[in-house]
């Protein structure tokens, strides 16, 4: 088992042209539900993972969390807070991708090494990327940068990178915004590995007043990886909340790559209890797991 978590580890990495694979995922559930799209989703503390300009339209403290049995017996998981100050906001969050773990067993010399021998020691993997962001907005427009500490550990191997985020949002009410980013400007591991300069953009656009009773979200955008194909992501959510309760179902459609194995399609839904969301989302995989199940908690008063 230890050498099979080894060998799956530097394969998944090795066959990334990032440094770290939790730069390929998305950083809140309910994007995972819209397909990955994050750019032009606003007020949640998730929004940070996509475009820190994102936490502009907070109105005071959100909180987000999230939870995914990943691929291979692997755990991905995020946690996020944002605080806004009048024109400022700030927030924090932290993405983790766990590989397991397992005794390190050698030969025993006993048995002419036809046998396995616990030497006490264990064999651990992850990537972990914590992000700390600052949003300045005036009128509709705001503007956000992030910091981000990536660390990739496999065994006795750790490596490190800084970088950071840019991003712009223009949230018109409740009606509709747009969003833009520049993602991972330096995140160099060292080695030829680096963190992935992504661009994004994207429109999400309110067909009812997100007020009401019913609930009518679409989001289209963009993404631009060098030496990668452009991504098209596209998302609708919908449903009927009353009295701040209710539930909403969600559809996302991205284009990929013909090598990838995660399907293009992705669903997923929440429970709407006042500021208190429940979501949860689902990608198929063609042969890998069968499939991913994420669940995540948002607060937004």
């Amino acid at each position: 088992m230890t050498l099979f978590l080894d060998v799956f580890v530097v394969t998944l990495l090795a066959g990334q042209s990032e440094g770290s694979v939790l730069s390929s995922l998305p950083g809140s559930t309910r994007s995972a539900g819209l397909g990955g799209a994050g750019a032009a989703l606003v007020g949640d503390a998730g929004a940070m993972f996509a475009n820190p300009a994102g936490l502009a339209t907070i109105r005071h403290v959100a909180i987000e969390g999230s939870y995914e049995p990943y691929l291979v017996g692997t755990v991905y998981s995020t946690a996020a807070i944002a605080v806004r100050v009048g024109r400022l906001t700030w927030g924090a969050g932290a993405q983790a991708l766990d590989y397991g773990s397992e005794q390190i067993i050698v030969p025993d010399p006993s048995t002419g090494g036809r046998r396995g021998m616990p030497t006490g020691g264990t064999f651990t993997a992850a990537d972990l990327l914590a992000v700390s962001s600052f949003v300045y907005r005036r009128g509709l427009i705001a503007l956000g940068v992030s910091g981000k500490y990536a660390r990739q550990q496999i065994g006795g191997y750790a490596a490190d990178a800084w970088a950071g985020d840019a991003g712009l949002a223009i949230a018109v009410f409740d009606i509709f915004a747009l969003g833009a980013s520049v993602q991972n400007i330096g995140g160099d591991f060292g080695g030829g590995a680096r963190l992935p300069r992504r661009t994004r953009a994207g429109v999400t656009l309110n067909y009812v007043d997100p007020q009401g009773t019913m609930r009518l979200l679409s989001t289209l955008e963009g993404q631009w990886t060098p030496g990668q194909p452009a991504i098209l992501v596209q998302g609708v959510e919908g449903g009927v909340v009353t009295g701040g309760v209710g539930l909403v179902g969600r559809l996302g459609y991205a284009t990929r790559s013909p090598t990838s194995d995660a399907s293009r399609f992705t669903v997923g839904g929440g429970v709407e209890l006042g500021r208190l969301h429940f979501d949860y989302a689902y990608q198929g995989f063609a042969v890998l797991g069968g499939g991913t199940h994420r669940v995540g908690l948002r607060w937004t008063p």
